[in-house]
């Protein structure tokens, strides 16, 4: 298997909108497949910012403390007898995805792999404490 670094783009100007999707499908693909069964489906959107009714949902004050968004119906909560529901999205944030890149100095493909990661984790149903006890076990 290629390390990740061989084949990630590396840039010299802010990665656009479709940079940061094109990371995101990339990392997508690369996750196990059968994990990636049960994410088929789930679409993947890249904004600039939160808008404002999402951070007051969310009880945010600054644009800048949201990289990623799951909305849907997680997995667990699901019923054959559901009706109709809105399709699950995840939305990638570039600015507050950009921000950390620079301040943390992380490689892209790696931020935008872990911040997909983990709103691919609230579509199967963990809360933000597993999956923050997660990603300390494996460090």
């Amino acid at each position: 298997m290629q390390d990740h670094l061989s084949t990630a783009p590396q840039f010299t100007t802010p990665p656009s909108l479709d940079d940061i999707a094109a990371l995101a499908e990339h990392a997508l693909a690369a996750i196990p497949a059968r994990l990636r069964e049960h994410v088929r489906g789930v679409g993947i959107a890249v904004e600039e910012m939160a808008d404002d009714a999402t951070l007051d949902e969310m009880g945010i004050e600054s644009g800048y403390e949201l990289s990623g968004l799951y909305r849907g119906t997680p997995l667990h909560l699901r019923s054959t007898s559901d009706i109709a529901r809105a399709p699950d999205l995840i939305f990638l944030y570039r600015q507050p995805i950009l921000l950390e890149w620079i301040e943390e100095g992380e490689d892209l493909y790696a931020l935008v792999r872990n911040v997909l990661i983990h709103e691919v984790a609230h579509h199967f149903g963990f809360s933000d404490a597993e999956i923050e006890a997660l990603e300390q076990e494996a460090e």
